[in-house]
């Protein structure tokens, strides 16, 4: 048997051979995992042995991350707005960035929609990462999440029941068919697919050969799912209504376009993230 300490040293010779890892930070990641420990358990432990079976599986996943699995893929978990969300293959990774859509949507509900029930519409939901969030932070609102994919369905209610949420539903659908009759939303959100198709094969591997492409995949233009989404909007919105969109760092003014050629915003506005790039285009009806 091998001791936790020398397991580690060969887990970050495996996975520094390639760009992109973290290879101390993703071989103890990797090992509490295996262990359900704690990374200080790790360091506290160095000397202690671990049997065969979990030796032979860490070797196996240090190996797949060395290749571009995702850490998150193989642990099953991503952080996302101070939550801990269940992630598989099949669903988008969340990601720091659309904490940016989050937070302005909470910042604006308690502004404008305090003292009422809120409804809001995630399109595309994947792990459920926006849309449980928005359910867990705003305590006076009732989301209703959609998703073409099985897995991400199937992801997003795991999501919902591990944070023990009521206010929430998640709908099977395609948002390019007309899946909503009659009901009205004062908030629609999405973090829609946005890479430009040909541009998919360029991205870091991890993105590229791991992701689902329909999670990345925004047409020839990457701007198909921003139309469609107006065209939905414009449909099932309240009255004082908020849309609010991730965008691509490089599709500010495309998107505003979009909203502008509309003619549904009485005003429109683009949001940056924390790393000063264009995030989030929001409109106001």
């Amino acid at each position: 048997m091998v001791t936790i300490e020398k397991l580690l040293k060969s887990g970050i010779e495996i996975i520094k051979q390639r760009e992109f890892n973290s290879p101390k930070l993703d071989a103890e990641l990797i090992l509490c995992y295996l262990l359900k420990k704690d990374r200080i358990y790790l360091h506290l432990n160095s000397k202690e042995e671990v049997n065969d079976d979990i030796e032979k599986n860490f070797y196996e996943l240090a190996e797949k991350r060395n290749a571009g699995y995702p850490l998150q893929y193989i642990t099953n978990s991503q952080e996302f707005m101070g939550l801990e969300f269940y992630v598989r293959e099949g669903v988008l990774i969340p990601r720091p960035d659309t904490e940016t859509l989050v937070e302005l949507i909470i910042n604006m509900s308690k502004d404008k929609f305090s003292c009422q029930e809120l409804k809001i519409l995630d399109l595309g939901t994947g792990s459920g990462a926006i849309a449980v969030s928005l359910a867990y932070y705003l305590k006076n609102s009732v989301v209703t999440a959609i998703d073409i994919s099985d897995t991400a369905v199937e992801t997003a209610n795991i999501n919902i029941e591990k944070h023990n949420l009521n206010n929430i539903k998640v709908i099977k659908g395609n948002i390019f068919e007309d899946i909503l009759s009659g009901e009205k939303f004062h908030i629609v959100v999405s973090n829609p697919p946005y890479i430009e198709r040909d541009a998919i094969k360029n991205l870091q591997a991890e993105v590229s050969i791991f992701e689902p492409k329909i999670a990345l995949d925004g047409g020839a233009d990457g701007l198909d799912y921003y139309r469609r989404i107006v065209e939905i909007y414009n449909k099932i919105h309240e009255k004082d209504g908020i849309l609010a969109v991730e965008i691509g760092c490089d599709q500010k003014e495309s998107v505003e376009e979009i909203f502008m050629n509309s003619k549904l915003f009485k005003s429109i506005k683009t949001y940056r993230d924390l790393s000063g790039r264009d995030r989030v285009v929001s409109g106001m009806t």
